[in-house]
């Protein structure tokens, strides 16, 4: 047996614990759960099992789509600067976080796959009725593509065939930048959604997706470590603080983007300035301040300032509270574009609409983090290896 052979067995004995088969088992019962759910809403239907209503036709579901489509091309695009330049401290990162994004774009598709009533249509329609005027067509268009892309990379990676790796990597990137701006321009398009409407949201989205990108990668790189039970090494460390660098730079941008969309929002027109005050200060501001702001951005880049990215353990603290605070930041625009009735002065509108999740949303929800963590697990027993090489070697 060759050295490289041994290595890889050790390896893969270090995983067998019941530590990492306690976390498969959960990340797989949450997948289970989240496919009955939507089993169950599509049994009863739709409009029985979720929250939603004529008013409020997307909810909580949308929003983790998003999540982890975002999350998926933020991973992707780090990966193919760190392969297309080399020499730089997110390099010994890069091929987890190629599977990773695979992974996190499953877990969207799992999620709209269980929202949606009619799910069988969507992949016929996207093929045998293309329609280029739609955003929503290029976006899926684009994200299968994508996929398709970084599974061939994941094989030239573990073929140890880099170069190529490479160029199919960067294809990969470019295709899922381009699908996340659509995903923007899905809700920016919206013309009858004053809150949603206009030329922000795209690059929101996309400097969003850096963000979650590098806190992904921060968390499940230490992540990976504790299941071994060993220290991080020192390029990967390096290649943490270099994420940790991304994620502290994009906190600050998407701090001021957040600003200033609030304070135009107050002085625009009275839908605008409606949603604003729901978040601000209204059924919404909880969501808004303690967990998009306060977790998401204001405690993270403490954080990261205070420590000076030289504690692994802050970073990833740091990262947590970055993703927990993003799947906010995806929610609360999708409610607050739907909870402000679109025709306010007709007699007897509320104020505001409600929305709250029910079980089946919930379950659908749980379902995409059980893809995406069972998947990291998986990747590091079957992939370990490869993760431990990228194209400088």
């Amino acid at each position: 047996m060759s050295l490289q052979s041994q290595v890889a067995v050790i390896h893969e004995q270090e995983l067998r614990k019941p530590q990492f088969n306690l976390l498969l088992w959960v990340m797989l019962a949450l997948v289970a759960l989240g496919i009955s759910g939507g089993l169950y809403a599509l049994y009863v239907g739709h409009h029985q099992a979720f929250g939603l209503t004529r008013e409020i036709p997307w909810g909580i579901a949308i929003s983790t789509y998003a999540y982890f489509a975002i999350i998926s091309t933020g991973l992707c695009g780090l990966a193919a600067l760190s392969h297309l330049f080399g020499g730089n401290n997110l390099a010994p990162l890069a091929n987890r976080m190629v599977w990773l994004s695979i992974a996190s774009i499953l877990g969207a598709f799992l999620v709209i796959g269980l929202e949606l009533e009619s799910v069988w249509r969507m992949p016929l329609g996207v093929i045998l009725y293309p329609n280029p005027t739609s955003n929503i067509w290029w976006m899926g268009t684009l994200y299968g593509m994508a996929v398709g892309i970084m599974l061939v990379e994941l094989f030239l990676i573990i073929t140890r065939r880099f170069k190529l790796a490479v160029i199919l990597g960067v294809c990969a990137a470019v295709t899922e930048l381009c699908a996340n701006s659509n995903l923007g321009s899905v809700f920016a398009s919206l013309n009858a959604r004053p809150f949603w409407y206009g030329s922000q949201l795209p690059i929101f989205f996309l400097a969003s997706a850096f963000l979650s990108g590098a806190a992904a990668i921060i968390l499940f790189t230490h992540g990976a470590s504790a299941l071994r039970n060993s220290k991080v090494g020192r390029e990967s460390f390096e290649g943490m603080q270099t994420a940790g660098k991304v994620m502290a730079l994009m906190i600050f941008l998407i701090g001021i983007a957040t600003g200033w969309k609030f304070l135009n929002g107050f002085v625009g027109s009275e839908a605008v300035s409606s949603a604003a005050r729901l978040l601000t200060s209204g059924p919404l501001s909880t969501n808004f301040w303690v967990f998009e702001i306060g977790i998401g951005l204001a405690l993270p880049l403490v954080i990261l300032l205070i420590t000076r990215l030289e504690s692994i353990q802050a970073l990833s603290s740091a990262a947590l509270m970055v993703l927990v605070g993003q799947f906010f930041s995806r929610l609360n625009p999708v409610a607050a574009g739907q909870l402000i009735p679109q025709f306010q002065d007709v007699e007897g509108m509320p104020e505001y609409f409600t929305y709250a999740p029910t079980a089946p949303e919930l379950a659908i929800v749980l379902s995409g983090i059980g893809v995406l963590g069972a998947c990291f697990l998986i990747g590091e027993y079957f992939l370990g290896e490869s993760f431990r090489h990228h194209h400088e070697n």
